[in-house]
């Protein structure tokens, strides 16, 4: 039986797609579609730049905000990351309550640093996102790469925390002066309750009492 036309082009387009082409409206075969590696990495915005959005907020008061949003965003990053080493690494007879204690911390920081983080977007800024560049704004020492004592662990968070804390309530202020009441209410009642009542539950730990009977 003679095959159509019509047949023989099904057969051909049927071919180059078995080879991972396509043939298009002009009747030539393209090349299959590849990722555009050269594309990444290319900045369409700087960090500590700032877009023109419509939230009827002066632009000063939003870069502003922006960059103290940032510092307590930095900071907040590095705590989440100070929680989880030591989650990872503590030990002693306190590990069961303290390895679940800093693992539900480090969960409620992560909230906290999406949520500083969108606000950051909201206002037109850059969020700061890489590691690396948290750990160029940080306020809060590095602790060594080992393991520490208990006390020792439990200390660098309070101290962390304090940072926190300290910039959150400056935030606070300033934010209260430009009228930013979105990045007013987020700091007040997110990232300073949040950080006060994690203190709270962390600074018992070194409470010297005794475990069983104060009897003598």
């Amino acid at each position: 039986m003679a095959t159509t036309h019509r047949e023989a082009a099904s057969r051909s387009d049927a071919s180059a797609r078995t080879q991972g082409r396509t043939r298009n409206g002009r009747g030539v075969v393209d090349p299959s579609p590849e990722v555009a590696r050269e594309l990444l990495g290319v900045e369409i915005q700087p960090y500590g730049s700032l877009r023109d959005l419509p939230i009827a907020l002066d632009p000063k008061a939003r870069a502003e905000s922006c960059e103290l949003l940032n510092q307590v965003l930095a900071d907040t990053l590095i705590l989440y990351a100070l929680y989880k080493k030591h989650h990872w690494n503590v030990a002693g007879p306190t590990f069961y309550q303290l390895h679940l204690l800093f693992d539900k911390h480090a969960a409620e920081q992560l909230e906290l640093i999406d949520l500083l983080a969108e606000r950051v977007q909201t206002l037109g800024g850059i969020a700061v996102g890489d590691p690396r560049h948290a750990a160029e704004l940080t306020k809060i020492e590095r602790p060594p790469n080992g393991a520490e004592e208990v006390p020792a662990m439990i200390s660098r968070l309070l101290s962390a925390h304090e940072t926190v804390i300290s910039e959150t309530r400056d935030g606070i202020d300033r934010t209260e002066q430009s009228k930013d009441w979105g990045s007013n209410d987020l700091l007040m009642s997110d990232v300073l309750r949040r950080n006060e009542l994690q203190v709270w539950f962390v600074g018992e730990h070194l409470v010297d009492v005794p475990l069983v009977d104060g009897r003598e």
